[in-house]
Formats: structure tokens, sequence, C-alpha cells
């Protein structure tokens, strides 16, 4: 199991790759395809939406299946295959379905770890684990910033796909060859998504869910790129650079968090203060929207450290869980933080498409105000969630 899970982890540093690699690819992708800000937007929102919708048949395939073959397959598929496809493209068709096309594939990584997690561990780490697989994958943010800017500059971006599907079909096959499916529990197969959705206890904690994601994800994923690019001239190399910055801090915001559960004994005051504190600075950043670089990569860094909560949130909604329904429960709340994400991300590029052509500012503020306000809604309904602790 120890060998599986490494080449799940090595399949979810993939995963976090593929949705934050566009950030970079922004100069080069406008200049040969002619593909925009707004157009990416979309092909961002695309990958976490088609990510988001396969996870009620992944839910299932994971209790009845198991993780081997779901994950593996998919991955074969969807990762190597759409990346494949990105490295073919003519124009924004070709890139919208590739991004589709590799959400379907990372939609089954992270929830095959937690699987495994969840039925094979201690309940008490599931949080501690959760986080550590998280941290570990987001080394594929870091990956995704200087050195992918790096890679593109030097053998440019189509090799560059190409390599990475030859990497992912070689981490598909070796999940497919090493990962052992825990044994199933009982009542297996049996339930539905209908007996989690009429739990109330869970419609308090859908809605951070939803929100909690969306501004690091959308941020660390594109706009970083072309809020630097166009407000402060930066380079594919400089905002290389900060995409950098920010996935450390993402990195080490997410194994951060992972302890706070059992060091305070509450997972629901840990991801209420956290996503408060992410709100205080998106709010910043709006108020010094152009006040230097290095400042606006400062509260970015800042945003993905606090903005990582996410573990303790699928940790929290865990712990109501009937076991039989494990692999069910964790897709369904990924479903809502990803899916989250692919709305969110789609509705930003209208706002940028909408608010662009005049001060260049005005589409940035416009966009984390978007995003701000999204938290803070999600945040207040939290606030009246009931707490649980394994």
């Amino acid at each position: 199991m120890q060998i599986g899970l490494i080449l799940l982890a090595l399949a979810y540093v993939l995963s976090q790759f593929f949705r934050a690699f566009l950030a970079v690819l922004t100069g080069p992708l406008e200049a040969e395809l002619g593909v925009t800000p707004d157009v990416l937007a979309t092909a961002s929102g695309y990958w976490f939406l088609a990510f988001a919708l396969m996870q009620l048949p992944v839910g299932k395939a994971l209790d009845t299946l198991g993780p081997r073959r779901t994950g593996g397959w998919l991955f074969l598929i969807g990762g190597a295959g759409g990346a494949a496809l990105f490295a073919v493209a003519q124009g924004p068709i070709y890139i919208h379905a590739a991004m589709a096309l590799i959400g379907i594939g990372c939609s089954p990584v992270l929830m095959a770890s937690f699987y495994i997690f969840a039925r094979e561990f201690d309940p008490a780490r599931f949080a501690t684990l959760a986080a550590l697989m998280i941290g570990i994958g987001t080394i594929g943010n870091l990956i995704s910033s200087y050195p992918t800017a790096f890679a593109v500059d030097t053998i440019g971006w189509r090799n560059t796909m190409w390599a990475l599907s030859a990497v992912s079909a070689t981490v598909a096959l070796g999940v497919l060859l090493s990962v052992r499916d825990p044994a199933k529990a009982e009542k297996a197969g049996k339930g539905s998504l209908f007996d989690l959705l009429r739990m109330p206890v869970l419609w308090f904690i859908i809605p951070i869910m939803f929100v909690n994601y969306a501004p690091v994800a959308a941020v660390r994923g594109l706009w970083i790129g072309p809020y630097l690019r166009d407000v402060f001239d930066q380079t594919t190399a400089q905002i290389g650079i900060a995409t950098l910055v920010m996935s450390l801090a993402m990195i080490l915001g997410t194994i951060a968090y992972g302890p706070l559960d059992r060091i305070f004994g509450t997972r629901k005051w840990v991801v209420f203060t956290g996503n408060a504190l992410t709100i205080a600075m998106l709010t910043l950043v709006i108020f010094w929207i152009d006040a230097g670089p290095w400042t606006s990569i400062a509260l970015f860094a800042a945003i993905g450290a606090l903005g990582a909560s996410f573990p303790v949130i699928i940790a929290h909604a865990r712990s109501f869980f009937p076991p039989h329904l494990t692999g069910r429960g964790v897709t369904l709340m990924n479903l809502f933080g990803i899916g989250g994400v692919g709305v969110m991300q789609t509705i930003s590029g209208r706002i940028h498409t909408a608010t662009a052509g005049g001060d260049p500012t005005a589409p940035y503020i416009a966009i984390f105000s978007f995003f701000s306000i999204a938290l803070a809604i999600g945040v207040a309904i939290y606030a009246l969630s009931r707490d649980a602790t394994d």
C-alpha cells in the first residue's frame, strides 16, 4: 500500500499541476493561438467543472470497484490523453476540450487517497493525512510555476505538454500495478448520495466547501498571471517566480492546517478563522491593487496559506458519514469544492470581459471583490454548523 500511496501522491502532484499551469502559458498561447485570458478562464473552469461532475460516478466507483481501477484507468485516459490533446491544440476549442478531459482524468486521484485513509487508518488522523497528501500534491503548483516557464522558454509549450502526457501515462500505469484496494465495508454499494443529502448537518458545511478553494485556485491557477502582466508589466519569467512564491505558501499552509484540529480540539473554528483571514487578505489586495508587484505577491502568498483549509473541511464533513458511504461522502464534498471553483472561475472570466478595456486595475478589483463576497457568505453560513472531532 505504501508504494501505491506514493504513486497516488505523484498523480496528485500532476493533478495540482494541471489546475495551475495556465498562469504561465498566458503569453505563449496568446502569441501563437490568439487565446486571451477570458478564454483561458473558461478553459480552467471546464477543468474544474468536469472534475466536479465526475465526483458522483467516482464516489460510487470507489465504494464498489475500489481506488486502484478507478484512479488508474481514469488518470491514464483523461490525464495522459488530455495532455496529448493540449499538445496538438490549434485554438480555443482544443484547449477547452483538453482541459475538460484532463479534469476527468484527475477527478479520482485525491479521493482515492482519501478513501484509503478513511478505510485503513485511525479516523483521528484523517485531517493530518489528508493535509499531508494535499501538501505533497501542491508540489505540482511549484512545478507549474517557474520550472514550467523555463521549460516553455526552452523547448516550447507543445513539447512540454508531450512530456507531461508521457509522465502521466507512466504514473497511471504505476497506480494500476501497485495500489491495493481496501476491504469493502459492509453494505458497500448500498445507499446513495440522497442518504447524505438528507443529513441537515452537511448543509451548513457545503457552502464553505463551495467557496473555500475558489479564491486560491483561481488566483494561483490563472489570474495572478494576467494581473501581474496587465498592472505591473511583468514578464513570463517574473510571473513564474510569483507563482512559485504563492505555491510555497500553499504547501506550508496546507501542512500547517493538518494538526490544528487536534491541537485546538475543534475543526469548525479552525476553518472559520482561516477563511475569515483569507477574506481580510483579499480585501487588502483590492485596496492596494497597484501598490507594487511584491506587495501583491505577498498578499497572494498569505491567501494561499490561509485559504488551505480544504482538508479540514473534508475531515469535518467526514465525521458525519456512515462507513459504507465513505467514498461517496468524500467525493460529494469534493464535488462542491471543485465545482465551486469551476463555476466561480467561469464567472470571473465573464467579469474580466465586462470590465476590461479601461483602467487596467478595474477587472481585477471586480474579480477579487467577487471572490471576497462569495467567501464571506460561505463563512457566515458555516458559523452555524455543528462542530465535530474524532
